[in-house]
């Protein structure tokens, strides 16, 4: 102990005050302690504790090494360091721990940790200090920085059909729109991508499954009641749970949204766990946004999340037969792309552009991503009905076998055909056009909707797109026709001049029941989770909550007993 500095002062009317090495000619500081005449005096001179402090900050912050699964054998570790504030080391946030001089927490928490912090660092000494950072208000430089921080946001799909990654894209790109920056906005096919062998061929057992109807009706009936699939989804959890956690510890959501069936329950029980094993508040907050107009398989609704977002009042109440409060379940509408809410030159305008007639109406004829169904035949049976009175808009998608048949061939009623692969200006076209041919699947009735056209429905895939033909028939903007030559017929009574004013009608009531606004409803919403629940979800319980026990307790005058220099405030 250097000279002249052989004992420490008691002063038991007042709390320890620090006092800045500036102070003295040594470079030295000091703080004093309550004496206390059943036991000595627990703080000393700084220059002794400092080495005790680094050694307990090392015996604390233990990393954990979490090994991520990713593609291939290929496995990458992370350092996590359990501290108060929750950061990663390399944060930019103010609150990392670090061995400071007393002179560097005097100012600092006068300049940065507000009026906790302020006590602590000038009248607790410097362990208390570190515990009262965290009450009763935070650093306002850390509150800057997680307002500022980048938070993200996990959407689960699965490629079984254009739908479900529609939805997906259209939430990213609202987020896009309306937030900028702000979030992450990741899409993963979670079953493909984090899950081993049979999991991953999900997305390809769902093609084979719906090409032969009889086992799609099979499967999807087997598992719909609650008694079936409940069962399943606890075996297919133990197979999975692992991987799906190391998925989630390797993106690290804010937020979790699902737009497939077959992830709610077991994501949210691999959440679950991981909170319980991360020691935080609760789980990330996951939310469900249906992407079925009606028919909706009871999968889609989970107990244990914390929104649902349906398109339809049927589904509202399915929703709420499967034990779904009023609070989980919010209704908006299905999301489309926020293009669709835009607004579009006029009419012939877009018809000059896209090589269309200004004067004769205009049949769009939808093939879906793969361009299947009767899509030749219709033509052909367009073509020759109608005899050149309309003029037809075929999207044939990816099938390029199709487009190419149908650029070279030459037809003999005269009428203004043409042909398009896949296209990423639909709603230029839905504009342009005066009806829509298409399959049942909700997405395409969306953006019909919202374009405001006449729907006749050509065709639908077994189950889940079956309820979305009543919907559209029963609302009165459209029916529902799979053979090619009534199908021509029916287009040529809506088109017939006897018949303008029942069209128009039927194009109104369509524009009605149209939500271009839902997506961004939507969104909105899921930031207020990821923002709010998302946030303290992170914090972790048993740091969070000892720490301000301890930083209550240092300030109580009652209690004589001190923290020992470099206690930190963790459990």
């Amino acid at each position: 102990m250097p000279a002249g500095l052989e004992t420490d002062v008691a002063v038991p009317t007042l709390l320890p005050p620090q006092i800045p090495a500036l102070l003295f000619r040594n470079g030295s500081s000091y703080s004093y302690a309550p004496r206390s005449p059943s036991r000595p005096p627990m703080l000393d001179w700084w220059p002794y504790q400092q080495e005790q402090q680094q050694q307990q900050f090392q015996s604390l912050q233990q990393p954990m090494q979490l090994k991520v699964r990713q593609s291939g054998n290929v496995s990458r570790s992370f350092r996590r360091l359990f501290t108060a504030s929750g950061k990663q080391p390399g944060s930019t946030s103010s609150s990392r721990h670090t061995a400071r001089s007393p002179i560097q927490l005097t100012f600092r928490a006068l300049g940065g940790t507000g009026i906790g912090a302020g006590a602590g660092g000038l009248f607790c000494g410097p362990s208390n200090a570190f515990q009262l950072r965290l009450w009763p208000l935070s650093s306002s430089s850390s509150r800057l920085a997680a307002k500022n921080q980048q938070k993200t946001v996990l959407i689960l799909m699965s490629n079984t059909g254009g739908g479900h990654k529609a939805s997906a894209e259209a939430l990213k790109q609202a987020f896009q729109e309306k937030y900028g920056g702000k979030y992450k906005v990741l899409i993963v096919d979670v079953w493909k991508e984090h899950t081993p062998y049979p999991f991953n061929q999900l997305p390809d057992s769902y093609s084979f499954l719906v090409k032969h109807s009889i086992l799609w009706r099979m499967t999807y009936h087997t598992i719909q009641p609650r008694f079936m699939h409940i069962p399943y989804f606890n075996t297919v959890y133990t197979f999975v749970n692992r991987h799906l956690s190391e998925a989630f510890d390797y993106y690290d959501p804010d937020i979790v949204v699902s737009v497939h069936p077959l992830m709610q329950h077991i994501p949210t029980r691999v959440l679950a766990a991981r909170a319980k094993r991360l020691g935080r508040a609760a789980p990330a907050p996951f939310a469900t946004v249906v992407t079925d107009f009606t028919t909706c398989h009871n999968t889609w609704f989970c107990k244990d999340v914390n929104k649902c977002f349906v398109p339809t009042e049927y589904c509202k109440q399915l929703g709420k037969r499967m034990g779904l409060t009023e609070q989980q379940l919010v209704m908006y509408g299905l999301p489309i792309r926020p293009i669709f809410s835009k607004p579009l030159p006029a009419q012939p305008i877009l018809r000059r552009r896209l090589g269309l007639l200004p004067n004769k109406p205009a049949i769009l004829l939808v093939g879906g991503g793969e361009g299947m169904g009767k899509l030749q035949a219709t033509v052909d049976a367009l073509d020759a009905r109608l005899q050149g009175s309309a003029q037809i808009v075929v999207i044939c998608g990816r099938n390029k076998q199709l487009l190419g048949r149908l650029k070279t061939h030459k037809w003999q009623g005269g009428s203004h055909i043409i042909a398009c692969g896949f296209v990423d200006n639909i709603h230029e076209w839905m504009a342009a056009s005066d009806v829509i041919i298409t399959k049942a699947g909700p997405g395409t009735i969306a953006e019909a909707l919202i374009s405001g056209l006449p729907i006749l429905l050509n065709g639908n895939v077994p189950c889940q797109e079956e309820g979305n033909i009543p919907y559209v028939v029963d609302n009165g903007v459209g029916t529902f026709e799979t053979d090619p030559e009534k199908i021509a017929d029916i287009m040529a009574d809506w088109l017939s001049p006897a018949n303008k004013a029942k069209f128009k009608m039927m194009a109104r009531r369509s524009k009605a029941l149209g939500r271009p606004q839902a997506v961004y409803q939507i969104v909105h919403d899921l930031a207020v989770l990821a923002n709010e629940v998302g946030a303290a979800a992170k914090q972790t319980v048993d740091i969070v909550s000892v720490a301000v026990g301890k930083a209550r307790r240092c300030c109580d005058g009652s209690r004589t007993q001190q923290m020992p220099v470099g206690q930190l405030a963790v459990a």
